[in-house]
Protein backbone atom coordinates (compact mmCIF):
# COMPACT_ATOMS: atom_id res chain seq x y z
CA UNK A 1 0.00 0.00 0.00
CA UNK A 2 1.19 3.48 -0.87
CA UNK A 3 -0.21 6.85 0.11
CA UNK A 4 -1.25 8.98 -2.89
CA UNK A 5 -3.00 12.27 -3.55
CA UNK A 6 -5.01 13.34 -6.65
CA UNK A 7 -4.02 16.61 -8.35
CA UNK A 8 -5.49 18.44 -11.38
CA UNK A 9 -3.91 21.28 -13.35
CA UNK A 10 -6.95 22.58 -15.27
CA UNK A 11 -10.62 22.76 -14.37
CA UNK A 12 -12.32 19.60 -15.57
CA UNK A 13 -8.94 18.11 -16.46
CA UNK A 14 -7.62 14.67 -15.76
CA UNK A 15 -6.51 13.87 -12.20
CA UNK A 16 -2.97 12.61 -11.64
CA UNK A 17 -1.54 10.73 -8.65
CA UNK A 18 1.39 12.11 -6.67
CA UNK A 19 3.25 11.07 -3.56
CA UNK A 20 2.35 13.56 -0.77
CA UNK A 21 5.80 12.95 0.77
CA UNK A 22 4.48 13.25 4.32
CA UNK A 23 2.50 16.47 3.73
CA UNK A 24 -1.02 16.71 5.19
CA UNK A 25 -3.13 17.69 2.17
CA UNK A 26 -6.90 18.02 1.81
CA UNK A 27 -9.27 18.85 -1.05
CA UNK A 28 -8.84 22.39 -2.33
CA UNK A 29 -5.18 22.78 -1.33
CA UNK A 30 -2.84 24.18 -3.98
CA UNK A 31 0.51 22.46 -4.43
CA UNK A 32 3.67 22.72 -6.50
CA UNK A 33 4.70 19.49 -8.25
CA UNK A 34 7.31 18.35 -10.74
CA UNK A 35 5.98 16.84 -13.99
CA UNK A 36 7.37 15.85 -17.39
CA UNK A 37 6.51 19.35 -18.66
CA UNK A 38 8.32 21.09 -15.78
CA UNK A 39 7.31 22.62 -12.45
CA UNK A 40 3.55 23.15 -12.34
CA UNK A 41 0.88 24.58 -10.08
CA UNK A 42 -1.99 22.19 -9.26
CA UNK A 43 -5.00 21.74 -7.02
CA UNK A 44 -5.76 18.75 -4.80
CA UNK A 45 -9.16 17.26 -5.63
CA UNK A 46 -9.12 14.29 -3.26
CA UNK A 47 -7.47 13.84 0.15
CA UNK A 48 -4.52 11.51 0.57
CA UNK A 49 -5.47 7.83 0.62
CA UNK A 50 -3.89 4.41 0.66
CA UNK A 51 -3.74 2.59 -2.68
CA UNK A 52 -2.36 -0.83 -3.67
CA UNK A 53 0.92 -0.56 -5.50
CA UNK A 54 -0.30 -2.71 -8.41
CA UNK A 55 -2.90 -0.03 -9.23
CA UNK A 56 -0.36 2.78 -9.36
CA UNK A 57 0.89 3.54 -12.90
CA UNK A 58 4.66 3.63 -12.70
CA UNK A 59 6.85 5.56 -10.29
CA UNK A 60 5.04 8.43 -8.58
CA UNK A 61 6.55 11.90 -8.44
CA UNK A 62 6.55 13.69 -5.11
CA UNK A 63 4.77 16.89 -4.16
CA UNK A 64 7.38 19.62 -3.74
CA UNK A 65 5.46 21.86 -1.33
CA UNK A 66 2.21 23.62 -0.65
CA UNK A 67 1.64 26.73 -2.72
CA UNK A 68 2.30 30.08 -1.02
CA UNK A 69 1.32 33.66 -1.84
CA UNK A 70 4.28 34.13 -4.16
CA UNK A 71 3.20 31.07 -6.17
CA UNK A 72 -0.32 32.44 -6.50
CA UNK A 73 1.06 35.78 -7.75
CA UNK A 74 3.10 33.89 -10.34
CA UNK A 75 -0.06 32.10 -11.52
CA UNK A 76 -1.86 35.45 -11.90
CA UNK A 77 1.03 36.79 -13.99
CA UNK A 78 0.92 33.70 -16.18
CA UNK A 79 -2.81 34.23 -16.78
CA UNK A 80 -2.18 37.78 -17.99
CA UNK A 81 0.62 36.50 -20.20
CA UNK A 82 -1.67 33.85 -21.70
CA UNK A 83 -4.27 36.46 -22.67
CA UNK A 84 -1.61 38.58 -24.37
CA UNK A 85 -0.19 35.56 -26.17
CA UNK A 86 -3.63 34.58 -27.43
CA UNK A 87 -4.15 37.98 -29.07
CA UNK A 88 -0.68 38.03 -30.60
CA UNK A 89 -1.08 34.50 -31.96
CA UNK A 90 -4.42 35.36 -33.58
CA UNK A 91 -2.81 38.30 -35.36
CA UNK A 92 0.08 36.13 -36.58
CA UNK A 93 -2.31 33.44 -37.84
CA UNK A 94 -4.40 35.99 -39.75
CA UNK A 95 -1.31 37.64 -41.24
CA UNK A 96 0.04 34.35 -42.56
CA UNK A 97 -3.38 33.15 -43.74
CA UNK A 98 -3.32 29.83 -41.92
CA UNK A 99 -6.55 27.81 -41.89
CA UNK A 100 -6.53 27.12 -38.17
CA UNK A 101 -8.64 28.18 -35.19
CA UNK A 102 -6.79 29.09 -32.03
CA UNK A 103 -8.57 27.67 -28.96
CA UNK A 104 -6.45 28.32 -25.88
CA UNK A 105 -2.99 29.20 -24.61
CA UNK A 106 -1.34 27.67 -21.54
CA UNK A 107 1.80 28.96 -19.88
CA UNK A 108 3.79 26.55 -17.71
CA UNK A 109 4.19 27.73 -14.11
CA UNK A 110 7.95 28.18 -14.27
CA UNK A 111 7.73 30.02 -17.63
CA UNK A 112 9.79 27.44 -19.51
CA UNK A 113 7.16 26.73 -22.15
CA UNK A 114 3.93 28.02 -23.72
CA UNK A 115 1.40 25.66 -25.31
CA UNK A 116 -0.96 26.83 -28.07
CA UNK A 117 -4.04 24.64 -28.71
CA UNK A 118 -5.79 24.89 -32.08
CA UNK A 119 -8.27 23.04 -34.31
CA UNK A 120 -8.07 22.53 -38.05
CA UNK A 121 -9.57 20.26 -40.68
CA UNK A 122 -6.26 19.81 -42.48
CA UNK A 123 -2.56 19.60 -41.81
CA UNK A 124 -0.94 22.93 -41.03
CA UNK A 125 2.66 23.97 -41.60
CA UNK A 126 3.13 26.26 -38.60
CA UNK A 127 6.92 26.38 -38.48
CA UNK A 128 7.03 30.06 -39.42
CA UNK A 129 4.33 30.80 -36.84
CA UNK A 130 6.35 29.06 -34.12
CA UNK A 131 9.39 31.18 -34.97
CA UNK A 132 7.34 34.38 -34.78
CA UNK A 133 5.87 33.46 -31.38
CA UNK A 134 9.23 32.33 -29.98
CA UNK A 135 10.84 35.67 -30.91
CA UNK A 136 7.89 37.57 -29.41
CA UNK A 137 7.76 35.79 -26.01
CA UNK A 138 11.36 34.56 -25.65
CA UNK A 139 10.35 31.08 -24.53
CA UNK A 140 9.80 27.61 -25.93
CA UNK A 141 6.64 27.32 -28.07
CA UNK A 142 4.64 24.13 -28.58
CA UNK A 143 1.63 23.81 -30.94
CA UNK A 144 -1.00 21.12 -30.28
CA UNK A 145 -3.84 20.23 -32.61
CA UNK A 146 -6.97 19.05 -30.76
CA UNK A 147 -10.43 17.78 -31.67
CA UNK A 148 -13.82 19.42 -31.34
CA UNK A 149 -14.60 17.60 -28.09
CA UNK A 150 -11.40 18.88 -26.51
CA UNK A 151 -12.28 22.36 -27.77
CA UNK A 152 -15.66 22.26 -26.01
CA UNK A 153 -13.94 21.07 -22.83
CA UNK A 154 -11.50 23.99 -22.87
CA UNK A 155 -13.96 26.71 -23.87
CA UNK A 156 -16.87 25.48 -21.75
CA UNK A 157 -20.53 26.41 -21.99
CA UNK A 158 -24.04 25.18 -21.23
CA UNK A 159 -25.61 22.03 -22.58
CA UNK A 160 -29.22 21.45 -23.73
CA UNK A 161 -30.11 20.54 -20.13
CA UNK A 162 -29.16 24.05 -18.95
CA UNK A 163 -26.21 22.86 -16.86
CA UNK A 164 -22.48 23.16 -17.46
CA UNK A 165 -20.99 20.79 -20.00
CA UNK A 166 -20.20 17.41 -18.50
CA UNK A 167 -16.69 17.46 -19.97
CA UNK A 168 -15.89 20.63 -18.00
CA UNK A 169 -17.28 19.30 -14.70
CA UNK A 170 -16.26 15.64 -14.49
CA UNK A 171 -12.54 14.94 -14.62
CA UNK A 172 -11.30 12.16 -16.85
CA UNK A 173 -10.68 11.09 -20.43
CA UNK A 174 -13.28 10.98 -23.17
CA UNK A 175 -15.01 7.63 -23.59
CA UNK A 176 -16.57 6.44 -26.87
CA UNK A 177 -20.28 7.14 -27.36
CA UNK A 178 -22.33 5.30 -30.00
CA UNK A 179 -25.80 5.69 -31.49
CA UNK A 180 -26.70 2.32 -29.97
CA UNK A 181 -26.72 3.96 -26.54
CA UNK A 182 -29.40 6.40 -27.70
CA UNK A 183 -31.49 3.55 -29.14
CA UNK A 184 -31.24 1.58 -25.90
CA UNK A 185 -32.64 4.57 -23.98
CA UNK A 186 -35.52 5.13 -26.46
CA UNK A 187 -34.25 8.60 -27.33
CA UNK A 188 -35.17 10.29 -30.63
CA UNK A 189 -32.49 9.66 -33.23
CA UNK A 190 -32.56 13.30 -34.29
CA UNK A 191 -28.96 14.60 -34.47
CA UNK A 192 -30.13 18.00 -33.23
CA UNK A 193 -31.41 16.46 -29.98
CA UNK A 194 -28.70 13.97 -29.11
CA UNK A 195 -25.64 16.02 -30.13
CA UNK A 196 -23.74 18.43 -27.93
CA UNK A 197 -22.38 21.86 -28.80
CA UNK A 198 -19.25 20.15 -30.14
CA UNK A 199 -21.32 18.43 -32.85
CA UNK A 200 -20.66 14.94 -31.48
CA UNK A 201 -22.97 12.64 -29.54
CA UNK A 202 -23.52 13.91 -26.01
CA UNK A 203 -21.26 12.36 -23.36
CA UNK A 204 -24.21 11.93 -20.98
CA UNK A 205 -25.64 9.21 -23.27
CA UNK A 206 -23.09 6.86 -21.75
CA UNK A 207 -23.86 7.55 -18.10
CA UNK A 208 -27.17 5.64 -17.92
CA UNK A 209 -26.51 3.18 -20.74
CA UNK A 210 -25.52 0.30 -18.44
CA UNK A 211 -28.62 0.89 -16.28
CA UNK A 212 -30.93 0.72 -19.30
CA UNK A 213 -29.11 -2.34 -20.64
CA UNK A 214 -29.49 -4.17 -17.33
CA UNK A 215 -33.16 -3.19 -17.08
CA UNK A 216 -33.91 -4.49 -20.60
CA UNK A 217 -32.36 -7.81 -19.69
CA UNK A 218 -34.58 -8.23 -16.63
CA UNK A 219 -37.88 -6.68 -17.72
CA UNK A 220 -40.52 -8.59 -19.74
CA UNK A 221 -41.40 -7.27 -23.17
CA UNK A 222 -44.13 -4.70 -23.68
CA UNK A 223 -47.50 -6.36 -24.21
CA UNK A 224 -46.70 -9.26 -21.87
CA UNK A 225 -49.43 -10.40 -19.47
CA UNK A 226 -47.95 -10.60 -15.97
CA UNK A 227 -49.09 -11.35 -12.45
CA UNK A 228 -48.63 -8.53 -9.93
CA UNK A 229 -49.75 -7.88 -6.34
CA UNK A 230 -52.53 -5.72 -7.86
CA UNK A 231 -53.73 -8.51 -10.12
CA UNK A 232 -53.16 -9.57 -13.70
CA UNK A 233 -52.17 -6.83 -16.13
CA UNK A 234 -50.38 -6.03 -19.38
CA UNK A 235 -47.09 -4.15 -19.55
CA UNK A 236 -47.41 -0.99 -21.64
CA UNK A 237 -44.41 1.14 -20.63
CA UNK A 238 -41.15 1.28 -18.64
CA UNK A 239 -39.80 3.64 -15.99
CA UNK A 240 -36.13 2.75 -15.97
CA UNK A 241 -34.82 5.32 -13.42
CA UNK A 242 -37.35 4.06 -10.83
CA UNK A 243 -36.95 0.40 -11.87
CA UNK A 244 -40.70 0.15 -12.48
CA UNK A 245 -43.06 -0.91 -15.26
CA UNK A 246 -46.44 0.56 -16.17
CA UNK A 247 -49.25 -1.99 -16.42
CA UNK A 248 -52.90 -1.85 -17.41
CA UNK A 249 -55.11 -3.94 -15.12
CA UNK A 250 -58.14 -5.89 -16.31
CA UNK A 251 -60.46 -3.08 -15.24
CA UNK A 252 -58.58 -0.57 -17.42
CA UNK A 253 -56.72 1.13 -14.55
CA UNK A 254 -53.05 2.06 -15.14
CA UNK A 255 -50.54 1.49 -12.36
CA UNK A 256 -46.78 1.54 -11.89
CA UNK A 257 -45.37 -1.59 -10.28
CA UNK A 258 -41.86 -2.42 -9.17
CA UNK A 259 -40.01 -4.71 -11.55
CA UNK A 260 -39.24 -7.12 -8.70
CA UNK A 261 -42.95 -7.72 -8.11
CA UNK A 262 -43.57 -8.29 -11.82
CA UNK A 263 -40.71 -10.73 -12.32
CA UNK A 264 -41.95 -12.91 -9.47
CA UNK A 265 -45.30 -13.45 -11.20
CA UNK A 266 -44.10 -15.14 -14.40
CA UNK A 267 -45.45 -13.45 -17.53
CA UNK A 268 -46.66 -14.49 -20.94
CA UNK A 269 -47.02 -12.48 -24.09
CA UNK A 270 -50.41 -11.04 -24.93
CA UNK A 271 -52.21 -13.02 -27.66
CA UNK A 272 -50.11 -16.16 -27.03
CA UNK A 273 -51.45 -17.42 -23.74
CA UNK A 274 -51.37 -21.04 -24.91
CA UNK A 275 -47.71 -20.86 -25.80
CA UNK A 276 -48.26 -22.10 -29.38
CA UNK A 277 -47.22 -19.94 -32.32
CA UNK A 278 -49.88 -18.10 -34.24
CA UNK A 279 -51.31 -20.03 -37.16
CA UNK A 280 -50.10 -23.43 -35.92
CA UNK A 281 -52.41 -26.37 -36.48
CA UNK A 282 -54.04 -27.47 -33.22
CA UNK A 283 -54.04 -31.26 -32.90
CA UNK A 284 -55.21 -33.09 -29.81
CA UNK A 285 -52.41 -35.16 -28.26
CA UNK A 286 -54.47 -38.34 -28.34
CA UNK A 287 -55.60 -37.90 -31.97
CA UNK A 288 -52.84 -38.38 -34.52
CA UNK A 289 -52.97 -37.87 -38.29
CA UNK A 290 -53.80 -40.93 -40.29
CA UNK A 291 -51.47 -40.49 -43.22
CA UNK A 292 -48.42 -38.45 -44.06
CA UNK A 293 -50.39 -36.74 -46.83
CA UNK A 294 -52.94 -35.39 -44.33
CA UNK A 295 -50.10 -34.20 -42.09
CA UNK A 296 -48.56 -32.33 -45.00
CA UNK A 297 -51.92 -30.72 -45.84
CA UNK A 298 -52.38 -29.59 -42.23
CA UNK A 299 -48.91 -28.07 -42.13
CA UNK A 300 -49.45 -26.36 -45.48
CA UNK A 301 -52.73 -24.88 -44.21
CA UNK A 302 -50.91 -23.52 -41.15
CA UNK A 303 -48.40 -21.71 -43.41
CA UNK A 304 -45.45 -24.08 -42.92
CA UNK A 305 -43.39 -25.91 -45.44
CA UNK A 306 -44.47 -29.38 -46.56
CA UNK A 307 -42.20 -32.30 -47.07
CA UNK A 308 -42.89 -35.56 -48.87
CA UNK A 309 -40.40 -37.93 -47.43
CA UNK A 310 -42.38 -40.92 -48.75
CA UNK A 311 -41.85 -39.74 -52.32
CA UNK A 312 -45.52 -38.98 -53.02
CA UNK A 313 -46.47 -36.04 -55.22
CA UNK A 314 -48.42 -33.13 -53.79
CA UNK A 315 -51.64 -32.15 -55.57
CA UNK A 316 -50.94 -29.62 -58.33
CA UNK A 317 -47.18 -30.22 -58.45
CA UNK A 318 -44.98 -32.16 -60.81
CA UNK A 319 -42.49 -34.76 -59.84
CA UNK A 320 -39.53 -32.63 -60.97
CA UNK A 321 -40.60 -29.42 -59.18
CA UNK A 322 -37.96 -29.83 -56.46
CA UNK A 323 -39.49 -27.01 -54.32
CA UNK A 324 -42.71 -28.30 -52.76
CA UNK A 325 -44.83 -25.99 -50.64
CA UNK A 326 -43.23 -22.67 -51.72
CA UNK A 327 -46.41 -21.46 -53.47
CA UNK A 328 -44.75 -21.05 -56.89
CA UNK A 329 -45.64 -23.01 -60.03
CA UNK A 330 -43.37 -25.88 -60.99
CA UNK A 331 -40.53 -25.22 -63.35
CA UNK A 332 -40.84 -26.27 -66.96
CA UNK A 333 -38.12 -28.15 -68.64
CA UNK A 334 -36.73 -26.33 -71.63
CA UNK A 335 -36.29 -28.52 -74.62
CA UNK A 336 -33.36 -27.59 -76.82
CA UNK A 337 -34.02 -27.20 -80.47
CA UNK A 338 -32.51 -29.87 -82.63
CA UNK A 339 -32.27 -32.38 -79.77
CA UNK A 340 -29.84 -35.11 -80.54
CA UNK A 341 -27.91 -32.94 -82.97
CA UNK A 342 -24.31 -32.36 -82.05
CA UNK A 343 -22.52 -29.13 -82.95
CA UNK A 344 -21.13 -29.28 -86.46
CA UNK A 345 -23.18 -32.32 -87.34
CA UNK A 346 -25.19 -32.04 -90.56
CA UNK A 347 -28.58 -33.50 -91.19
CA UNK A 348 -28.30 -36.88 -92.93
CA UNK A 349 -29.24 -36.81 -96.60
CA UNK A 350 -32.37 -38.65 -97.68
CA UNK A 351 -31.74 -41.11 -100.48
CA UNK A 352 -33.51 -40.15 -103.68
CA UNK A 353 -36.32 -42.36 -104.84
CA UNK A 354 -36.37 -44.23 -108.12
CA UNK A 355 -39.09 -41.92 -109.32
Amino acid sequence: MQRVVSVVFRKGGKAYYFDPDGLELSSGDCVIVKTARGTEFGEVVAPAQEMPEELIPGQLKKVIRKANDADRDQVAQNKAREEEAFKVAQEKVGKRGLSMKLVDVEAIFDGSKMLFYFTSEERIDFRDLVRDLASAFKTRIEMRQIGVRDEAKMVGGLGPCGRRLCCTVFAGDFEPVSIRMAKEQNLPLNPMKISGICGRLMCCLRYEYEVYKDFRGRAPKKGTIVETPLGEGKIVDYNVPKDQVTIVLEGGMTKQVSLCDVCSGGGRESGRRGGAPRGAAKVAPEQGLDTEQEGAKAAQKAGGETSTESGGKEPGTSGDAGRPGDGRPPRRRRRSRGRGKKPGQQKPETPAGDG
